[in-house]
């Protein structure tokens, strides 16, 4: 009973629950299925063996692997999970059954996913998951958010096309769809690989297809904008990871993410979108460590990747708290909440001082990993724009968005404060920051447990890890040097935010529009639409109407000449027609011929 137990993807529990949560109607049930789902899964998670198919089905000619383990996937499945429970806790005061159970679908669709052993079973998941997306950005139930919703469409199905594309050309080489027959790393110039490419890249967010991040994060639903951006971003990492570890042109590519979002980070107005554009700068930092591939490069990409879940998950629940009370999650039209949110506004600060890299919170044992991985393999220009992302995430997320929302200028608002729930999960979030950053002195917790579940540390190590020859490493956080470096880019940012500050004294708080590249499309992509449809309003019907003539003309002449009462039945069957006959049969065998080769 218990291998069989064991044997079912976690993902495919939250799914089932969640599709069964959206049919009860006592608020009770289903606060149990949604805090006891991810609960059960990780129970489910601790029992399964590594690198052995744990559930498989066949396809055609083919076998899919539902549920895989190895220390690649386990650590991001761990994270998925947490999750989905911090979340689910974060939403018990809803009262709204078809929105926490798409919440929970789309969770257990990208647990899922990760737990996928083979490439078509993780685009199942995944569309599973863009379709309860999806749901949870019409739900907000506003134009905004519809017409955000149909642009988040758009992008995700042409990602889904890519991938769906990939998968045939993998097929018909090798009449399969696991990882390992994809051999994408050896060849890249296969055709498969860059269609899979392009699609991870709309689903990571790469420069220039990264604006439906920022751009459906502040219009869906609270939970929603908690939960599609981490997890659509991240599953997109550990894709890249799995498939695509140590290709070169990752690194330039994620280094300019990192440099790029934190500039728009700094500027925005509406919080949910800094964080957009926070996050959209954390993955560049991990698509960069990707890139570089060591063992070391691949951990910090894995340990930014959990950081991200808990600390940024953090932040954003604070935003949704103060969303729920406000109304608003503009910065111009925030400030001074601490009188009536004190514990809302010590969460922020524990998620803005977890992701600054100050020591004892999670933080300083992922990003100093991230920052040696990248210094001791690139040279000054990446290792420059990784800095340059990491000093801009410390003022837009720890510094700006904490600052603007609970302190600064008093917006004179009053607000309750966050419902019981969202601050034991926003509680819950803190702690976990500060216990697995600990230095070993509490048995069970410290950053040792969770450098054991990085991919080059655990047991059964991914093959990205062996790919280099370096053997497997461990790694000291709290090294005189790395705290530092670390306070030594803090105190900068500090001191460069205090100088910026004074001169933004005189200037009065307004609201701006900040545009993206998504201006292109959406600007002149929509005035070619426009001018489309007024040019063939007015020249459509003539054009149809001459066309309808022309295509009437022909017909007649065709009849009227080779009908049996035509003008070649009416003639004797001479040397002549005879000709005629011939070259006219010699067109018609020419063209079945040409058609059929």
């Amino acid at each position: 009973m218990m291998s069989a137990v064991s044997a079912i993807n976690p993902g495919l529990i939250l799914i089932v629950l969640g599709i069964v949560t959206c049919f009860i109607p006592v608020k009770r049930v289903r606060a149990c299925l949604t805090v006891g789902a991810p609960l059960l899964g990780l129970a489910i998670l601790m029992m399964a063996d590594r690198g052995v198919a744990l559930a498989t089905i066949p396809l055609l000619n083919t076998e899919l692997t539902l549920y895989y383990v190895d220390s690649l996937n386990f650590i991001f499945g761990v994270g998925f999970l947490l999750t989905a429970f911090l979340y689910g806790t974060y939403s018990l005061h809803s009262h709204d059954k078809a929105h926490e159970g798409a919440a929970l679908i789309f969770a257990g669709s990208a647990i899922a996913a990760v737990f996928s052993g083979d490439l078509m079973t993780l685009f199942i998941f995944w569309e599973i998951g863009t379709a309860s997306a999806a749901f949870l950005i019409f739900k907000a139930g506003t134009k905004a958010a519809y017409q955000a919703g149909m642009r988040f469409i758009g992008f995700h199905v042409l990602s889904g096309v890519l991938f769906l594309d990939g998968l045939i050309y993998i097929q018909k080489k090798s009449d399969g769809f696991s990882f390992a027959e994809a051999g994408l790393i050896e060849s890249f110039s296969h055709p498969a690989a860059a269609y899979l490419f392009g699609a991870l890249a709309i689903k990571a967010a790469f420069p220039l297809v990264h604006t439906w991040l920022k751009d459906v994060t502040p219009k869906t639903t609270t939970l929603g904008g908690i939960l599609l951006p981490l997890l659509t971003t991240i599953l997109a990492v550990y894709a890249l990871a799995r498939l695509f570890p140590g290709f070169s042109a990752l690194i330039w590519i994620g280094a300019l993410m990192a440099a790029y979002s934190v500039v728009f980070a700094a500027v925005v107005d509406d919080a949910r979108r800094i964080l957009a554009y926070g996050q959209n700068a954390l993955c560049g930092l991990m698509v960069c460590a990707v890139g570089i591939g060591t063992p070391l490069a691949i951990n910090a990409a894995a340990g930014l990747a959990f950081m991200s879940l808990i600390v940024v998950g953090l932040l954003s629940m604070s935003i949704g708290a103060v969303l729920y009370s406000t109304g608003t999650a503009k910065l111009t039209e925030l400030g001074g909440l601490w009188r009536t949110m004190p514990f809302t506004a010590l969460f922020a600060i524990a998620g803005a001082v977890g992701l600054s890299g100050v020591p004892l919170f999670i933080g300083a044992v992922s990003i100093p990993m991230a920052m040696s991985a990248i210094a001791q393999s690139m040279g000054l220009i990446i290792t420059c724009a990784a800095l340059i992302g990491i000093a801009g995430l410390i003022y837009a997320l720890c510094l700006r968005l904490p600052v603007g929302l609970m302190f600064g200028h008093d917006s004179r608002k009053r607000p309750r404060e966050a419902p019981f729930n969202m601050l034991l999960a926003m509680g819950l979030s803190a702690l976990i920051s500060v216990l697995l950053a600990l230095p070993n002195v509490i048995p069970g917790f410290g950053y040792d447990w969770l450098y054991n579940l990085l991919p080059c540390t655990a047991r059964v190590s991914p093959a990205s890890c062996e790919v280099t020859g370096v053997p497997l490493i461990g790694y000291e956080p709290y090294t005189l040097m790395n705290v530092i470096n670390v306070l030594q880019l803090i105190l900068g940012v500090l001191l460069v935010s205090l100088v910026l500050r004074g001169f933004a004294f005189r200037k009065k708080r307004t609201a701006r529009i900040i545009l993206d590249t998504d201006w292109f499309y959406r600007k002149w992509g929509y005035a070619f639409a426009v001018w489309t449809g007024a040019v063939w309003r007015k020249t459509g019907p003539a054009l149809s109407a001459f066309s309808n003539r022309l295509s009437g003309r022909i017909f007649f002449r065709l009849e009227e000449t080779f009908s049996p009462r035509g003008a070649l039945a009416k003639v004797d069957f001479n040397g002549g027609a005879a000709i005629w006959s011939a070259v006219l049969l010699g067109f018609v065998m020419m063209v079945v011929l040409l058609s059929r080769s």
